[in-house]
């Protein structure tokens, strides 16, 4: 299995909006995406290592694969679709990272 994260970095010019994201976004890509889709996960960071601290990202998407292969050929076809949204909902651009999952 695979987990592809999607980080938005913090700062303090950073916007996101959560319930966009939550409401709007996630159920967009879900629904998109289909049974490729094995699990979501959104974290929203809430600090960093020092008290008072940013967190060094503001949110954080999860999304699990059985495979690299299952996430390119459900992904592909909608990521201008998912890319043109997400204006809707932040004013930074997120780094996205694969994973194996062991």
């Amino acid at each position: 299995m695979i987990k592809v994260s999607i980080m938005y970095p913090n700062g303090p010019e950073t916007t996101f909006d959560v319930d966009y994201y939550k409401n709007s976004h996630l159920p967009m890509i879900a629904e998109s995406l289909g049974d490729a889709l094995i699990s979501m996960e959104l974290n929203v960071g809430m600090g960093g290592r020092v008290p008072g601290e940013l967190a060094p990202y503001v949110a954080i998407g999860h999304l699990t694969f059985d495979s690299m292969e299952s996430f390119q050929s459900s992904f592909a076809p909608h990521a201008a679709k998912f890319a043109a949204d997400i204006p809707n909902y932040t004013n930074v651009v997120g780094e996205l990272q694969i994973s194996a999952i062991i």
